[in-house]
């Protein structure tokens, strides 16, 4: 995804398994981010981080959005256990995912497989990709995105 471009509208399930759409938020700046799977370190870490700091990105207009293949139970299940307080959407068919560019070739100890690359993007309230992060490294991640959200704010539009 190109900074400049139209960002991918998108339809799916959220925890509660009611349909969101990307549309749904036009007007005001989406922090989307995708991550591998609930409950685990690395995605924990950074949805307590985006936890810990929403009240600033509300208080910025902007929505967070966390994004992964597991399903819509698994995500009330994560958002109970941590006292979650944003949507996570689920995308089982990978269709955001791809869209994004989130989902691709991974290596782990030398073997390749295909699976989410753990990504960042900021949309405007014109629905167009303002910044992006691929091959995210969870710690400092927020604070870059919250500066980097805040100088997207303060350019003339």
């Amino acid at each position: 995804m190109e900074v400049g471009s139209k960002a991918p509208d998108f339809s799916l399930s959220n925890q509660d398994d009611v349909e969101v759409s990307l549309r749904d938020f036009q007007g005001s700046w989406v922090i989307l981010y995708f991550y591998p799977k609930d409950k685990t370190p690395g995605c924990t870490q950074e949805a307590c981080d985006f936890r810990d700091n929403l009240q600033e990105f509300n208080e910025l207009n902007a929505v967070v959005l966390g994004i992964s293949p597991d399903s819509a139970k698994t995500h009330q299940s994560f958002i109970e256990k941590e006292n979650l307080n944003f949507t996570l959407l689920s995308d089982s068919d990978k269709i955001a995912l791809k869209a994004y560019g989130a989902w691709g070739l991974k290596k782990l100890y030398g073997k390749e497989y295909e699976g989410v690359v753990r990504s960042t993007f900021i949309i405007n309230p014109q629905g167009k990709i303002a910044f992006a992060w691929k091959n995210v490294k969870v710690k400092g991640h927020i604070k870059a995105v919250k500066e980097k959200l805040k100088e997207l704010q303060s350019l003339p539009s």
